[in-house]
This record gives C-alpha cells, sequence and structure tokens, in this order.
C-alpha cells in the first residue's frame, strides 16, 4: 500500500529513508515546589541550560553555510539576543525563587506573560512575533529536560539517513539535523520562502512544507520517499515504487554532473540570444561559490549585513574595504551593490531612526530608500564608498524600493552631493558609476517609463513585487499558498517594466526567486530579459534550460500568456513551454 501525501516542494531533491517524527516543539511544563534550601542550586540549573542554549546557537551559526541567506544568519542573532535580554534571564530566576517553583515551570510562567503582550498587540505582524519566544523557550526546555546544560543527558544522535517529519522547524534546528545526516524533512506549516526553507535549499536537504496532518498520519520508522521538486510525500514498502524513486535519484546525481561540465560554458539559447547569468550574494565569502558555478559576475550584492546585529554604524572604510574585498575576489568580473534595504523584517540596532517604536507595518513603513533619505547619515558613507570602489573595476549601484520621482531626484542629488565632495577631496572614484533602481513596487513598474529615462539600468526584484502587488506576505502561512508568480497582473507588470527598459535603450534585469526557478525561465527569456540573478545553487540549472531554449519561440508563448487571466489556462500554456523539459 501506497500513502500519498502533498505539500509545498521547497527544496528540491529525492530522499528515501526511515520516518522520525518529532513531537510538540515546547516541551509541556510541570509544576513542583521547591524547598527554600534548592532555590539557589534550581537557579545555577537554569543558568546552565540558558547558557547551553547560548553555546548550541553560537556553534549552529558557525555551520550555516556561506551560500545561506543573510536573513538566516539575522534570525540566529535575534535568538542569541534574546538569551542575553532579562525577561528570559533574570526574570525566571526572580521567578524561581519568589514562587519556590522549579525552572521548567518558571519559564513557563514568563513565556505565558510574553505571549500575552504579543497577542494583545493589534498589529498582525508584531503578534508573530511570538514564534521567536516559543522559538527560544523551546531550546532551554529542551536542554533543561536533558539535564539543565552541557552535563546532562545528550541528545539522541540517531538522525543518519532518517526524514525528519515535523509541524515546524527553526533554521537552527535545521543545522543540527544536517550535522546528524538527516535525508529529508517535511513539514506541516511553512513555505517556499520561510527562512529554513530557504536554508534547506542552501543545504541541499530535499524538503517538503506545508503537508497537513503529516505527524498524524505517518509512522515513526515508516519508509518514506520525500519528492522535493513534486511536494509529495510517500509512505511505502512497495519495492516497485521504491526502485523506481532509487531509479529517480541515480539519475538525478548523473545529471548533477552533467550540470557541473556547463560551468565554463556561456549561456546561449539555441536561436543564439545571449543570456547574462549572474549571481546574488550576501557576503563577501559567498562569492567563492558563484566563481564556483561559473557567475558572470554579482547582480545583486545586499549589503545589510554590514548593518545588523551590532550597536554602532559601518563607517565609509568599512564599507569600502568590505566592497573592495568583494571586488578583488570576482577578479574583473562585474559587481552590482544595493544600497541598504533596512527595515521589514531587517532591522538594526544601531540605526537611530525614530523613536524606537515598533512600526506598525514594517513591510509597508520606513524601509529601503525611504530610510536612507530620512537618515543621510546612514546612507552618504555607503554612496562614498561605493564611488571609491568603482575606480578599481567594474561597479554598479542599485537603489532598492524605490516608488516615486520625488526619491529618485533625491538619491540622485545625494549621490552628486558625494561625487562633489569627493573631488574637492581629491579623492579617487568614478565620476560615471552607473546608478541604477530596483523595481519591486507596483508604482515603481506603472511608471517604469520614467524611472529608465534616468537611471543606467533597473533590476526587478519579484519577491517583493508579487508580494505587493498581491497584497501577501509571503512568509505567513495562512496566505503563502496565494502568493503566485505567474499572476496575469505581475507577469504584466514584469512585461512592462522590460519593455520601458527596451524603449529607453536602458537595459533590464532580474534578481528575484524568479530568475532561479527552471520552471520560469523560458517565459522570462520570452518577455524579453536577458539577464537573470540567483543564487548560485541553481545558476548551472537555469543555463541548462537557456541552452535548450529557442528564445523565438519562447516569445511567441510568452505574448499568448500576457493575453490570459484564467490561471488554469496559463499554467496549461506554461506547460506546454516547458514540454520538452518537465
Amino acid at each position: 500500500m501506497v500513502v500519498e501525501l502533498g505539500g509545498i516542494g521547497v527544496a528540491r531533491g529525492i530522499a528515501i529513508g526511515p520516518a522520525h517524527v518529532v513531537e510538540a516543539a515546547v516541551l509541556e511544563a510541570v509544576e513542583y515546589c521547591l524547598p527554600r534550601y534548592r532555590l539557589e542550586a534550581e537557579v545555577a540549573r537554569y543558568r546552565r541550560a540558558v547558557e547551553a542554549a547560548r553555546a548550541e546557537l553560537r556553534a549552529v551559526r558557525e555551520q550555516i553555510p556561506p551560500t545561506a541567506a543573510a536573513d538566516i544568519r539575522s534570525f540566529i542573532d535575534t535568538h542569541l539576543l534574546m538569551l542575553d535580554d532579562a525577561t528570559l534571564t533574570t526574570t525566571p530566576e526572580r521567578l524561581i525563587r519568589e514562587r519556590r517553583v522549579n525552572a521548567e515551570w518558571a519559564l513557563k510562567m514568563q513565556r505565558d506573560a510574553l505571549v500575552q503582550v504579543f497577542e494583545e498587540m493589534d498589529d498582525p505582524y508584531l503578534r508573530t512575533r511570538r514564534d521567536d519566544v516559543d522559538h527560544v523557550v523551546g531550546r532551554i526546555q529542551r536542554l533543561l529536560a536533558e539535564g539543565g546544560g552541557p552535563g546532562g543527558r545528550r541528545r539522541p544522535q540517531g538522525l543518519d539517513g532518517r526524514v525528519v517529519v515535523a509541524e515546524d522547524l527553526t533554521p537552527a534546528d535545521l543545522v543540527l539535523m544536517h550535522q546528524q545526516g538527516i535525508a529529508a524533512l517535511v513539514t506541516e506549516r511553512g513555505g517556499p520562502l520561510s527562512h529554513t526553507a530557504i536554508l534547506a535549499r542552501s543545504l541541499r536537504i530535499p524538503a517538503v512544507a506545508g503537508v497537513r496532518g503529516a505527524r498524524r498520519l505517518l509512522r515513526e520508522g515508516e519508509t518514506l520517499v520525500v519528492d522535493g521538486a513534486a511536494g509529495c510525500v510517500l509512505a511505502t514498502e512497495d519495492a516497485a515504487v521504491l526502485r523506481h524513486y532509487r531509479r529517480r535519484q541515480r539519475e538525478v546525481r548523473r545529471r548533477e554532473g552533467r550540470l557541473r561540465r556547463l560551468r565554463r560554458r556561456p549561456a546561449t539559447t539555441r536561436d543564439g540570444e545571449r543570456v547574462a547569468l549572474m549571481a546574488n550574494i550576501e557576503l563577501p565569502e559567498d562569492v567563492a561559490a558563484a566563481r564556483d558555478v561559473g557567475a558572470e559576475g554579482v547582480g545583486l550584492y545586499r549589503t545589510e549585513f554590514l548593518f545588523m546585529n551590532r550597536r554602532d554604524l559601518p563607517d565609509e572604510e568599512e564599507h569600502y574595504e568590505t566592497y573592495r574585498q568583494v571586488l578583488r575576489e570576482l577578479r574583473g568580473l562585474p559587481l552590482t551593490i544595493r544600497t541598504l534595504d533596512l527595515g521589514a523584517d531587517k532591522q538594526v540596532d544601531g540605526r537611530g531612526a525614530g523613536d524606537g517604536a515598533a512600526p506598525p507595518n514594517p513591510a509597508l513603513g520606513l524601509r529601503a530608500v525611504r530610510l536612507c533619505l530620512r537618515e543621510p547619515g546612514l546612507f552618504l558613507p555607503q554612496v562614498r564608498a561605493i564611488l571609491r570602489v568603482a575606480a578599481e573595476g567594474p561597479v554598479r549601484m542599485m537603489i532598492p524600493m524605490l516608488s516615486s520621482p520625488r526619491e529618485l531626484a533625491q538619491v540622485l542629488a545625494l549621490v552628486d552631493e558625494a561625487r562633489a565632495a569627493l573631488a574637492a577631496e581629491g579623492a579617487a572614484f568614478d565620476p560615471h558609476l552607473p546608478v541604477g533602481g530596483m523595481i519591486e513596487v507596483p508604482a515603481a513598474a506603472v511608471a517604469a517609463g520614467f524611472f529608465a529615462r534616468r537611471l543606467d539600468f533597473l533590476s526587478i526584484g519579484t519577491n517583493d513585487l508579487i508580494q505587493y502587488t498581491l497584497a501577501i506576505d509571503r512568509v505567513d502561512d495562512a496566505v503563502s499558498h496565494l502568493y503566485d508568480p505567474l499572476h496575469p497582473a505581475v507577469l504584466r507588470l514584469v512585461h512592462q517594466t522590460i519593455a520601458a527598459g527596451r524603449r529607453a535603450g536602458v537595459p533590464v534585469a532580474l534578481c528575484g526567486e524568479m530568475a532561479g526557478e527552471p520552471r520560469y525561465t523560458r517565459l522570462l527569456l520570452g518577455l524579453g530579459l536577458r539577464e537573470l540573478s540567483m543564487h548560485p545553487t541553481t545558476l548551472l540549472e537555469i543555463k541548462e534550460v537557456v541552452a535548450a531554449t529557442e528564445a523565438a519561440a519562447a516569445a511567441r508563448i510568452a505574448r499568448r500568456i500576457l493575453r490570459l487571466a484564467d490561471p488554469d489556462e496559463i499554467a496549461a500554456l506554461l506547460g506546454e513551454l516547458n514540454a520538452d523539459l518537465f
């Protein structure tokens, strides 16, 4: 018998192995009263567990692969900061002493009090921050159950080759399980753009999310097949089914070998159209991964890591030396530096903006270029550093989240101010530094003609463009299924931006998640894109699709798709376009 469960494929690959079903993430705490003479020993046990949690997260952070998104490191750092906060350190200790209760119960009391505060907030985004509290509390509770710290019981190590089935996992948990050799991941919650899904792709762990009832329907130890591309999970002992998927595993390994041979070949369509495949990077260390897959440069260098998880701000020299290191590592390949995009889910303690109050809706608040214009002291050191490093190699500067002509005029005025100051100082810089903008707000896509006439290049950021066009939080489980890159409105905005660039004679690239998804490659080429920037792990797959594509044929089908409004008809035409691929 075969039991098949469906979900969302978030990390491609096929895995076969016995199930390991993870029960509740937060352990149930039991209250018991302590005699006074045991209270200090209990406080010491709690402190050991907190310190063990810190040590565990620090070790996890060191194991995060360089190719993982910076948001993953930020997620871990947020939990580390929470472990330093008095609300989870001294307050539970005070409760142990005052209430004469065990550490587990004191921590539960404090957790419930914190969650109640979050639940009473009007803003749904802030209410979701209770998840961070639960993740950290769950980690401490587990360590208390294991003996209160490094001297307690060791965690089970028997995950080698197993398929982990859980309600959800934090990135930290996934790193720990990866170290123990898990074969695949199945979760009841989550989506393709969750922190854990992004990390699973970086670690090359096949994963399927959104599998409702997985822990109830799948049994510990039974054989599972996980198909991350198809988004399905099979529970089966059927020999024929297992032979089929083992054969597919071998085919995947052979294909990976073929892809490696494409590294030094240009990305050219069958009818001779040249396509530039660039890499998205987060850290200087990511350049090695980009070069290893034959990226033609960096199409998106996210610079937020310089600002995050610190109390001060980076100065001009820190910016300059960091960008210079990346440029040297690229060895002549072009580098596109995005100016800081802080705000939304990327906050920084040292930015000094506002009154410290949390914004009611961070994704729509003071972020990216809006923050830069409000606080030029954040922006100008970065602009000056980019101008200076551009004198040493091929560098472009890209402004995120542009939405109005007034914003653009203010940005260009600040860039001119930085140029004038550097010239007056006699500093070496590139006076002709190309300045481009990201089209990731519907208003910018509608006004793309204006931006194309005033900028040197455009780059479409589909992650935010889709989110804002469809009014969907892409990491919210309740609505993430509505996040649709093929929505007619999204495709028309992408096409409109490309057409505006063509009329103005300005190059247009695409640097969102769509760029690294092979099923969209032909459609994007058909819409007229000739530069795609993506995570290095997907670049060779995209190159393979490009080489198998006739651009003229793709353009004919893309024009037909743009005339459609029905999602099923769009999906059918996309299937026709990709008929020989999947």
